[in-house]
């Protein structure tokens, strides 16, 4: 049997890392979406406030399986 995937991009943000962004986006993503099975990294970014990084920024494509019952 086949398998279909569907792919969905969410953004994290954290003041800590990029690390941290990404934990909090899939953690979120997983509140509301069942059966995540893997995520990519897409795009960093991030605030600078007063010269210093002020908040660390991730974009993710995360995916889940589609259910065929």
């Amino acid at each position: 049997m086949s398998n279909v995937y569907k792919v969905i991009e969410v953004i994290g943000n954290s003041p800590t890392s990029y690390a941290e962004a990404s934990k909090v986006a899939l953690e979120a993503a997983s509140r509301s979406v069942r059966g995540i099975s893997w995520f990519e990294v897409k795009n960093l970014g991030g605030k600078v406030q007063d010269g210093k990084v002020a908040n660390f920024q991730v974009k993710l494509d995360v995916a889940f399986k589609v259910v065929t019952d």
